[in-house]
């Protein structure tokens, strides 16, 4: 009884064995299959890429044309700030109401108000104010700041005085050279939303 569990243990140990070695066979059979295929991946013929590059060291070396001279540009200087946007539309006259009698001119006595410091394009209706039956214009000028208007008072470099307020637009008759030495009035709009237009 003994002897037959000494026979069992000694059995299992030889083909544990036996795997042992027939996988360190096919480890063995892939490592110089591998090794195989390397050496002819590695072992090729460059003759034609060697015959290829001697062809190009071989060419005349082409000579590297020289910059042109650089010509300095005169430097631009903008004087056209003071002249009217391309933006912005154009002024129209249109010939205003002419009063018989003397003729018009501005008022060279009159007290300026804030707002004819600012073109008519720089100023633009932002809304109205309506007190029992007057009615205000609110104009923004070209610094942000919000201002009432109503009939009669003064806006803009030309001495628009405003004729009417609606909901839509603020009118004005400004008092402008007509070129001839005379002056002319003509009738100018502040629209809500946007600037002057003539």
């Amino acid at each position: 009884m003994r002897l037959q569990g000494i026979k069992h243990r000694v059995g299992a140990k030889g083909s544990l064995s036996a795997a042992k070695g027939s996988l360190s066979a096919a480890k063995g059979f892939t490592f110089i299959l591998l090794s195989g295929l390397l050496t002819g991946c590695g072992g090729g013929d460059f003759g034609d890429l060697q015959s290829f590059m001697d062809e190009v060291n071989a060419r005349p070396k082409a000579a590297i044309k020289r910059l042109p001279p650089f010509t300095q540009v005169e430097p631009f200087a903008y004087e056209a700030s003071g002249y009217r946007s391309p933006f912005e539309p154009p002024v129209l006259v249109k010939p205003g109401p002419r009063p018989t009698g003397p003729q018009v001119k501005p008022n060279p006595n009159r007290v300026k108000q804030y707002l004819e410091q600012y073109t008519i394009a720089s100023l633009s209706m932002v809304g109205t104010l309506s007190q029992g039956p007057s009615t205000y214009g609110l104009i923004q000028d070209g610094e942000g700041g919000v201002h009432r208007v109503q009939s009669g008072d003064y806006m803009g470099t030309d001495h628009g005085k405003i004729r009417s307020i609606d909901e839509a637009e603020i009118e004005l008759i400004e008092i402008v050279p007509d070129g001839t030495g005379s002056w002319v009035e003509r009738i100018r709009t502040v629209s809500l939303g946007g600037g002057g237009r003539g």
